[in-house]
């Protein structure tokens, strides 16, 4: 899907900066703007921040909008919030997992599996997209740090690669 999203851009590296900030970021593109949730966004400040000119979103905007394929998909992204950062000040524990291939279907179940057999449950867990993040990883949000023996079974799951417990 991403590669048919890039065929619109290719020709407008700018364009293709903005589209992936978009869909990095769950940036929604309606006809009146660019929204975060409910928060309207500035193109000059969308565009400094990863140093576009604002044409370049106004433009890449215009080309969601002209397209019937583009607009649902940008029309209904949403923000996440990721709590890796907050996990450790609120005691919870994360975990970093590197696949040896993100595409291959299983790791998220299998390293759930291996928490849910300790009794430890998962407040959140967060994907890249293969097709998006040059190296992607699995980032699970756990209610407790994880004990050693956990993050021992977790790195014998098929397809990791690494483990990284913060």
């Amino acid at each position: 899907m991403w590669q048919q999203i890039y065929t619109f851009f290719r020709q407008y590296p700018a364009q293709q900066k903005v589209a992936e900030l978009l869909l990095m970021y769950g940036l929604r593109v309606q006809t009146d703007g660019l929204f975060c949730g409910p928060i309207e966004l500035s193109h000059a400040k969308v565009a400094r921040a990863i140093g576009v000119d604002r044409r370049a979103v106004a433009s890449t905007i215009e080309t969601i909008m002209e397209h019937e394929e583009l607009q649902p998909v940008f029309a209904n992204l949403q923000p996440t919030s990721h709590l890796k950062e907050v996990a450790p000040h609120m005691g919870w524990g994360v975990v970093e997992i590197i696949p040896v291939d993100a595409s291959k279907p299983g790791i998220l179940a299998a390293v759930a599996a291996v928490i849910a057999d300790a009794d430890i449950s998962i407040r959140q867990a967060v994907v890249d997209d293969y097709q998006m993040t040059e190296e992607p990883r699995l980032f699970i949000v756990t209610e407790t740090p994880l004990p050693g023996d956990v993050i021992t079974s977790i790195r014998s799951c098929n397809d990791v690669k690494a483990v990284i417990a913060y």
